[in-house]
């Protein structure tokens, strides 16, 4: 970075500015095994909110039983109550899987929320203990609820590429559950390569299918994991398509149960240098991003798989 790399070459085929949706501290840390400590996980969403990241999902409010690594969610969210006020614009999104998760956000004055749908049946009894249609009939009353109370809802749906027990799914069957989340008031739909098996062509073609169901690239989001590292191909698809809300996780934070060797989630600095590359802004701060990371990775007492932090942040990441 010292000598001005990465050179930037912008695209004129490309978006000029690109919003990166941050999951590490909800979708990354989830996975981690060992609890992480409440102060860590607020101390790590302030670096990256410092950093220029302007959306962090800090939490879900899901039963304790089901993530333990997301029990303390009621001691997070007021520690991190006058972030927004020292980054103006920093919104604090929070995941919610039912009614009673709502009532829980909303105590805590949460202005964002994100609900969690399936476009195949397996993970959804799986993942939600119900049908596809039934996870879908139990998201109506709670964004009906949200958007009443003036809070910003987002959708996401899973398993939009490849699934573990199904194979590949059908676009049209992806294009008719996002379809039905963003009737039924989702302001953003993030579609989900949830264990990392799409490839580019897959990804221009399912966004393709969008655009002619009269779905604008506006609404919509991507989340790719990067299972068979092809999850910045995957983005750069999804760009050409006119995408410009792109899920990352910091330090590369996160995992996938469903897919073995997964490498978990798109890591947020390596996609910020192949963005800083493209000449797109993000207005992040890469150095500082990168060593909040490298800050993380040594509370978790392993090495970040980032290869952007490992570059720049050397034995400390």
């Amino acid at each position: 970075m010292d000598l001005g790399l990465p050179a930037p070459v912008p695209d004129p085929a490309l978006p000029a500015e690109v919003r990166i949706h941050e999951v590490g501290p909800r979708d990354g840390l989830q996975n981690e095994s060992g609890l992480v400590p409440v102060e860590v996980k607020a101390e790590f969403i302030a670096r990256l909110a410092a950093a220029g990241l302007r959306t962090v999902e800090a939490t879900s409010f899901v039963h304790p039983k089901w993530v333990p690594q997301l029990a303390d969610a009621e001691e997070l969210v007021p520690r991190l109550a006058d972030l927004p006020a020292r980054h103006p614009g920093l919104r604090l999104p929070v995941l919610v899987p039912n009614e009673r998760g709502l009532d829980r956000a909303l105590v805590h004055g949460v202005g964002d929320i994100a609900v969690f749908a399936s476009a195949t049946e397996t993970f959804a009894r799986r993942n939600l203990n119900r049908s596809a249609d039934e996870a879908m009939a139990m998201f109506e009353p709670v964004v009906r609820r949200a958007t009443e109370a003036g809070l910003r809802v987002r959708g996401y749906l899973s398993m939009c590429f490849g699934d573990p027990w199904e194979g590949p799914v059908p676009p049209g069957q992806v294009i008719g559950f996002g379809a039905r989340l963003l009737e039924m008031g989702c302001e953003e739909l993030s579609l989900g390569d949830t264990i990392g098996v799409a490839t580019p062509g897959q990804v221009g073609a399912l966004l393709d299918g969008f655009a002619r169901a009269g779905v604008p690239a506006g609404r919509l989001a991507v989340h790719f994991h990067d299972t068979y590292g092809q999850a910045l191909s995957n983005t750069l698809a999804a760009l050409r398509a006119g995408i410009t809300t792109v899920d990352a996780s910091a330090g590369g934070l996160g995992g996938c149960p469903y897919a073995k060797s997964a490498t978990g989630n798109l890591a947020t600095e390596d996609l910020v240098w192949m963005l800083q590359g493209l000449g797109i802004r993000t207005g992040v701060d890469l150095r500082a991003l990168v060593e909040a990371s490298a800050w993380m990775a040594d509370r978790l007492g392993r090495p970040s798989p980032s290869r952007t932090v490992q570059a720049l942040a050397g034995s400390r990441a």
